[in-house]
């Protein structure tokens, strides 16, 4: 499994500026990350690996990094990639795709074979951004841009906003 000091190698490899954050007490999913360092939702990270079926049937895993408060819609994100069916992917499949432990996932050193989507609402201020390492004690931090530059992923709006065609337009000439 990847851990901090594999991504601390990696950053320093690519000279990015950053720092293993050492917990006050374990978590057990990136979702508790603003409330374990003390930082607004939308400046932590979370990384969710899903399984989807595309509209032709083939299957695949894919990850979406999202801010921690806007975790990505499996609707929505079957709307933006036009696939027929989205689920979160079981621990086993997120472990064994990732090298990450489950709900601990790092946005960094995912394999290039995992296509990523990036929400467009990831925090870009001059402040940290924090985002698990893999390991229960410890955070990444860094800068949202620096993080961003490494990122292989698409750029997409998880906002699940419709278009004015939609399903209350429908209703209302009803």
């Amino acid at each position: 499994m990847k851990d901090a000091l594999a991504l601390h190698r990696w950053l320093l490899a690519h000279q990015v500026h950053h720092e293993i954050v050492r917990l006050p007490r374990p978590m057990t999913c990136a979702e508790e990350l603003p409330e374990t360092v003390s930082a607004a939702p939308d400046r932590c990270l979370m990384v969710t690996v899903l399984e989807v079926t595309t509209r032709v049937g083939r299957e695949a895993v894919i990850a979406v990094t999202s801010p921690v408060s806007a975790p990505p819609r499996p609707g929505t994100i079957g709307g933006v990639i036009g696939a027929r069916q989205v689920r979160p992917a079981p621990a086993h499949v997120v472990n064994s795709t990732t090298d990450y432990a489950d709900g601990l996932v790092c946005p960094l050193l995912l394999p290039d074979s995992l296509t990523m989507y990036i929400d467009d609402r990831v925090f870009s201020g001059p402040e940290p951004i924090f985002t698990a390492t893999g390991e229960r004690h410890t955070a990444l931090s860094l800068r949202a841009l620096d993080l961003l530059t490494l990122l292989p992923g698409k750029m997409v709006d998880l906002r699940g906003s419709r278009p004015e065609g939609s399903r209350a337009a429908v209703a209302r000439r009803h």
